[in-house]
This record gives C-alpha cells, structure tokens and sequence, in this order.
C-alpha cells in the first residue's frame, strides 16, 4: 500500500520528467525543474564513507566481544553499544552541529587538506558542514547495528569448530580468522543492513550536511541526501509538481531501502540457519 501510494501521487513528476528524473541534477522550484541526481549522490557518498569507517570498527569491536573479551568486560562494552544504539537521531544531529561541525571546521579539514590537499576528495572551502560529517554522524550511527550483529553470527558459530581448530594446532587468530570465514555471510549481511540504515537515515544528516543540491567530488563541500531533501521541503512545497517529485524522490528511497534491508536480512538468516543445523 505504501508502495502504492507514493507510486500513484508521483505521477505528475513521472510523466513530466520520466527516467530523466534519476540522472539530472537540476532543482528548481521556480523553473518547477527536478532532477534527483544530486541527493541520490549525495546519498551514495555519505553513506559510503559511513561504511568505510563502521566496518573496521563494528568487525573489530565484534570480534573482541565475541572471542576475547571477559564477561565483566563483555556485558559492559555491550550494554554501551547498544546504548549507541538507542539515542535518537536528532540527538546525533544536535551534537553535530554544536560539536562535530566546529571540530571538522577548525582542525579535521584544515589537517587533511594541508596533507591530502592534491587529492579533490579534499580540497575545497572548509565548512565544518558538508558529506564528510554527515558520513562521519552516520559511522557512529551504523556501528552499534553491524557490531551487534557480527557478535551474534560470530557466537552462533558452533564451539566445536573452534575445539577443531585448536586441536589442530591452531593459535587464537586462527581460530578468529576460521570463525570469520565461516561468518563472511552474517557480517555482509550485517554490513549491508548496516548500508540501509545510512541510506534511510534523515533528522542527523539534514542537521549536518549542508543542504545544497550540487555534485562536488570533495568531501566538505555541503549536499543533500534524499531523505534531507524531502524533510527539508516537503512542507514548504506549494505547487502539485514539487510535491509529486519530493514524492517520486522518496519512492526511490523506499525501493533502495527495502531491496537492501531485504537483502541483508537473506544473508543473516542464511548463515543464522545453517550455524543451527551444523
């Protein structure tokens, strides 16, 4: 029904703009000229550097729950995660915006641009604002969910596949590793769910992002994203034409987040299943 819905109110946009509306970039209420080019890139390249720095992190932070950590130790890094977890998302954004912002602006971006200046991910006006902070917001968001679940697919791994490796003779980062290749479908599952979410994600990265529908390769300039744009000027919009597109933009945010979410929920179950008939 949802579907439905949003398919049947973006008609207008549909029939005016056709495929053309997934690949211009152009986004003009007063020309009543849309394009979604630019927040499906700003989406991409936000959530992207989100995966980039969770991933390490999350598998890491899994790993040692799962196969080093004490109990005392355990249960509290846990129970901090999971905490992670439950704040609210506009409280990440408050927080970007009082804290992480002025960071980036006044030493993060100054110190990559002065080292990795030659590379146009990062050269550019400095903002404090723009995709990297809204990445790096949507790194400590997703981390929490892809932690939580590597660490599931990692103790639903039978014990005596481990007892198996160390009879063998091997040492504790053997078995890890053995542990990980027996759990490379959970943690893509973990990591692609982990995906949707930065996709999906709307209050945190409107507060940070900049709001500026442009196509930039470096990383501080500000964009949009597809959810921030539509949270941005939904209400705002006057004309049936802009309220069809910023429908037909959150169509597009609905189909990529379900085949995702989708996806990661087969590959967990996959290996979640055959870890319980082993």
């Amino acid at each position: 029904m949802i579907i439905y819905e949003m398919f049947k109110d973006s008609e207008e946009s549909r029939n005016m703009f056709s495929w053309g509306f997934i690949f211009v970039d152009d986004w003009d209420s007063v020309k009543e000229s849309y394009g979604a080019l630019s927040f499906i890139y700003g989406t991409i390249v936000s959530s992207l550097i989100a995966l980039f720095m969770a991933l390490p992190v999350s598998i890491g932070v899994a790993i040692f729950l799962s196969e080093l950590a004490k109990t005392a130790i355990r249960t509290t890094i846990s129970f901090m995660v999971e905490i992670l977890a439950a704040i609210p998302s506009i409280i990440y954004g408050f927080w970007g915006i009082f804290a992480l912002a002025p960071f980036m602006r006044e030493t993060v971006q100054p110190f990559l641009q002065s080292v990795l200046g030659f590379i146009p991910f990062f050269q550019g006006n400095i903002y404090g604002f723009g995709m990297l902070t809204a990445g790096i917001i949507l790194a400590i968001m997703i981390t929490p969910i892809i932690t939580s679940i590597t660490r599931d697919v990692l103790r639903a791994i039978p014990v005596s596949q481990r007892e198996a490796a160390y009879s063998l003779g091997s040492t504790r980062w053997e078995a890890i590793k053995m542990a990980l290749l027996n759990a490379k479908s959970g943690i893509l599952g973990a990591t692609v769910l982990g995906l949707g979410r930065a996709i999906g994600e709307t209050m945190a990265v409107t507060m940070v992002i900049g709001n500026r529908a442009q196509i930039k390769a470096s990383l501080f300039e500000p964009a949009y994203s597809m959810a921030s744009v539509i949270a941005n000027e939904f209400a705002e919009a006057s004309g049936s034409l802009h309220i069809s597109a910023l429908i037909e933009v959150g169509l597009i945010l609905f189909g990529v987040t379900f085949i995702i979410n989708s996806l990661a929920r087969f590959l967990i179950f996959s290996v979640t299943y055959k870890m319980d008939n082993k």
